[in-house]
């Protein structure tokens, strides 16, 4: 298990938490205080009030909260937020609204989750050759679609 420091910016910040026993990924809340509205196809940075020590090695990706997203219409609009480990300001949200009509976050409403991944970080080589495998160069649906 990965230890995580977490340093509140705002005293009414929300640590996050695990929604069960065994779940992956750790919920964000937005900040408590005032409604968040997000209009119709636009994005907002929902503050979370937080900061985070990742260790070393070690990456936070931020995902949608499933029901957020299916019922709501509402989801992070990078899709999959990276937070380095080296990084110590605020996570917030990009929190995109995907529907044709304004919607409203509360202050202290779980808006994403978070999963701690271990990384490699890779170095990268110029080559003239590539070994050969089965597959190829081939791209999309190269494997079948079924």
């Amino acid at each position: 298990m990965a230890l995580i420091k977490v340093k509140k910016l705002d005293e009414k910040a929300i640590i996050p938490t695990y929604g069960t026993e065994f779940s992956a990924g750790a919920d964000l809340y937005a900040l408590p205080g005032e409604k968040i509205v997000i209009e119709p196809h636009r994005t907002v940075m929902v503050h979370t009030g937080l900061s985070m020590e990742i260790p070393e090695g070690y990456a936070g990706l931020i995902f949608a909260r499933s029901g957020l997203a299916s019922k709501r219409g509402l989801a992070p609009a990078n899709k999959v937020g990276v937070v380095d480990p080296d990084y110590r300001g605020e996570f917030m949200v990009a929190l995109h609204n995907h529907t044709d009509e304004a919607k409203e976050i509360e202050g202290g409403e779980r808006i994403a989750q978070l999963v701690i991944v271990p990384f490699l970080t890779a170095e990268f080589t110029e080559a003239d050759e590539l070994a050969d495998t089965t597959r190829g160069a081939g791209g999309f649906g190269s494997t079948g679609t079924k």
